[in-house]
């Protein structure tokens, strides 16, 4: 019997088009001999799946729909929300609640990764490298200089609760620091002010299950642009994105066996993506991705490739973990 599955995307943030690109890419991609599938595009008005011709909305009690007269009942859910509310734990608490299967972190690891600096504070914890940050929410009592003092010069100000870098600058002069500052408060409730750490970029994607890991191949992130911004990550010409990464063999597993840890200190689950600065013979970790990109010009597509793992199979793979760990649940 086929799983029927909801490929999930749209959102609340400024990343609505690129996760509606990664789950249009995502549905095309999933095995349509063992799935059926039906796409949904979520927004603050409409939850609705999207057929060729044709709009239908989500019973959202259930998040079930009629189809020619028939309710159609999800087996799983294929999150690929970037962003509120798919990568903060909303959406992993409300199918929690309706004991749906879905493909990505708990809601607990989900709102923790989302939240940068209270993810950092964690690790920190564990000894992993992390860079001088502060915080800040509305209203803040904290001067520039005093963030400076904090931090240093160069400096990058980011949403702390948000991806493909909207919102984001790498700030040189401290005159510069407030305006970012507000150009990150756009994006959202709080910022995050981190200590430039100048190396090598790289990322590295890990799935897990519980028959098995795979690490891939790390990708060297070489922006043309002042830092790996939004135009950087989805325009082709400003960014070389090198896998395997340009790095020693024994950097490269350092890293990997680096993530695969942070990935178990984290409880994280399925499929994440991980960024880190290399230098000076350190990794130093800059973020976890729950639901990393799956767009034509995404990362993970092309390490896959490279580690010889077929996207159609590592969607299915992503497909069954997420069946497997809802029924151990249910046997519990």
């Amino acid at each position: 019997m086929k799983n029927i599955v909801a490929v999930v995307g749209g959102g609340f943030s400024s990343e609505y088009q690129i996760s509606v690109q990664s789950a249009q890419e995502i549905a095309n991609k999933i095995d349509k001999e063992k799935n059926i599938v039906f796409l949904v595009r979520i927004t603050k008005k409409n939850w609705d799946v999207i057929l060729e011709n044709e709009v239908i909305p989500i019973n959202k009690a259930d998040f079930s729909f009629l189809y020619k007269n028939e309710k159609v009942v999800f087996n799983c859910v294929f999150i690929a929300i970037h962003g509120n509310p798919g990568e903060n734990g909303v959406l992993q608490s409300y199918f929690d609640l309706l004991e749906l299967p879905y493909t990505s972190c708990n809601a607990f690891v989900s709102a923790l990764t989302f939240n940068k600096f209270y993810c950092n504070s964690v690790l920190k914890s564990f000894h992993i490298n992390i860079a001088k940050s502060v915080v800040l929410h509305k209203p803040t009592d904290l001067s520039v200089s005093e963030i400076i003092n904090a931090v240093g010069l160069p400096c990058f100000v980011k949403p702390n609760e948000g991806g493909s870098s909207f919102g984001t600058s790498k700030v040189k002069q401290q005159e510069e620091l407030s305006e970012a500052i507000q150009k990150a408060f756009d994006e959202g409730d709080s910022v995050i002010i981190e200590q430039f750490i100048s190396g090598v970029e790289v990322t590295c994607g890990i799935f897990k299950s519980k028959n098995e890991t795979i690490i891939f191949p790390l990708t060297e992130i070489v922006s043309k642009n002042e830092f790996f911004d939004f135009e950087a990550k989805y325009t082709p010409e400003k960014v070389e994105e090198i896998t395997p990464a340009r790095i020693s063999k024994e950097d490269t597993e350092k890293c990997q066996k680096y993530a695969s840890n942070i990935y178990d200190i984290l409880n994280c689950s399925g499929l994440v993506r991980m960024d880190f600065i290399f230098s000076d013979n350190n990794f130093w970790f800059l973020e976890v991705n729950t639901v990393p990109g799956m767009t034509k010009a995404s990362i993970i597509p092309k390490q896959a490739a490279i580690y010889g793992l077929s996207i159609s199979e590592l969607y299915q793979k992503m497909i069954d973990e997420a069946l497997l760990v809802f029924q151990k649940k249910e046997n519990c």
